[in-house]
C-alpha cells in the first residue's frame, strides 16, 4: 500500500498537481460493497466552480454536481457525504481515498488517467478565450504573444496545452476560478483559455464588466466524468450504468438545464457499452 501510494503521489506530480498532506495512518478508496455497507458514499465536490458547486443564501452548497451527487446516492441506496475539494486537490483526494468519487469538472484525460479511473461522461465540456470587450483577440492563436498574461487556475486541464502551444504568453495561476474570474474583472491579466459552458453564469456578478467569450472549436471537446481510485473496478461499473441510466431518463439533461439555464452545448454520446 505505501508502494502504491508512493507510484501515485510521484504521478500525480506529473501532472501538475500538488498532494495535499495525507491522514494519518491507511487510507484507501472503498469498494461498491463496502459503501453498501457503510451506507454512505463520500463525494468530493468544489464549491468554487458555479453552477457545478456554491454556496446559496443559507451558506449550503448546492448545485449541478450536488443533485447529480444525491441523484446517485439515492439510486446506491445509501446517504451523501460531500467533501469540500478545490482544483488542485480534486485527484489527490481520490487517488489517497479521503473520498469515494470526486466531482468538480474533472476532464477525462491521458495524464489523469495515469493516477486514477474515470466512469463515463457525464457532461461535455467546450472551450473558448475569456476576455473584456476591449481586447482585440479574435482567436486562439493571438494569444501566443509575449504581450499577453492569461489568468489560469493551478491543475486545469488545459495547463499543458498552453504551455506547449502558447509558450510566449505570460501565466498567472491561481487556485480557483473565482479568484481567476476577479483577476480578470480588476484587469490583473488579459484573458484566460478554459471551458465556457458556465461563463455567462459566473461573470454575471460582473455587471460594469463587458465581457466577451470567443469560442475556440479547434481545440475539440472533452467529456467530464466521476474520478475514483484506480483499479476500484466495482465502484467504477456500477457509476457507469447509473450514469448510462440518467442520461437516457433525461435526468442530466433536466439538472443542467436547471443550472446552466441552457442545454448542453455539445451532447454527449450515450452508450449502453462501457
Amino acid at each position: 500500500m505505501i508502494l502504491m501510494l508512493g507510484i501515485m503521489v510521484r504521478l500525480a506530480c506529473l501532472v501538475g498537481i500538488m498532494f495535499v498532506a495525507l491522514p494519518a495512518g491507511p487510507a484507501w478508496a472503498r469498494s461498491l460493497d463496502e459503501i453498501l455497507h457503510a451506507g454512505t458514499i463520500r463525494v468530493g465536490i468544489n464549491p468554487t466552480l458555479p453552477p457545478l458547486a456554491l454556496f446559496d443564501e443559507k451558506n449550503e452548497l448546492v448545485g449541478f454536481d450536488v443533485d447529480l451527487a444525491q441523484e446517485v446516492a439515492s439510486k446506491l441506496g445509501v446517504k451523501l457525504e460531500i467533501v469540500q475539494v478545490s482544483a488542485p486537490d480534486r485527484v489527490p483526494f481520490v487517488a489517497s481515498g479521503r473520498v469515494d468519487v470526486v466531482l468538480g469538472g474533472m476532464t477525462r484525460d491521458t495524464l489523469r488517467a495515469k493516477v486514477i479511473d474515470f466512469s463515463v461522461p457525464i457532461n461535455s465540456e467546450n472551450y473558448g478565450i475569456i476576455t473584456r470587450e476591449d481586447k482585440s483577440f479574435s482567436k486562439l492563436s493571438d494569444l501566443d504573444n509575449d504581450n499577453i498574461t492569461l489568468v489560469q487556475v493551478r491543475g486545469g486541464a488545459v495547463i499543458s496545452f498552453i504551455q506547449k502551444n502558447l509558450p510566449k504568453a505570460h501565466l498567472i495561476l491561481l487556485d480557483n476560478y473565482n479568484d481567476r474570474d476577479r483577476a480578470l474583472a480588476q484587469g490583473r491579466g488579459d484573458a484566460s483559455f478554459d471551458r465556457i459552458d458556465s461563463m455567462e453564469y459566473r461573470l454575471k456578478i460582473f455587471p460594469a464588466i463587458k465581457w466577451k467569450i470567443i469560442p475556440s472549436p479547434e481545440f475539440g471537446v472533452t467529456y467530464s466524468g466521476f474520478g475514483m481510485e484506480k483499479g476500484n473496478y466495482s465502484l467504477r461499473d456500477w457509476l457507469n450504468i447509473a450514469l448510462y441510466e440518467l442520461h437516457t431518463s433525461g435526468m442530466i439533461e433536466t439538472l443542467w438545464e436547471k443550472w446552466f439555464l441552457r442545454p448542453m452545448d455539445t451532447k454527449v454520446p450515450v452508450t449502453p457499452y462501457f
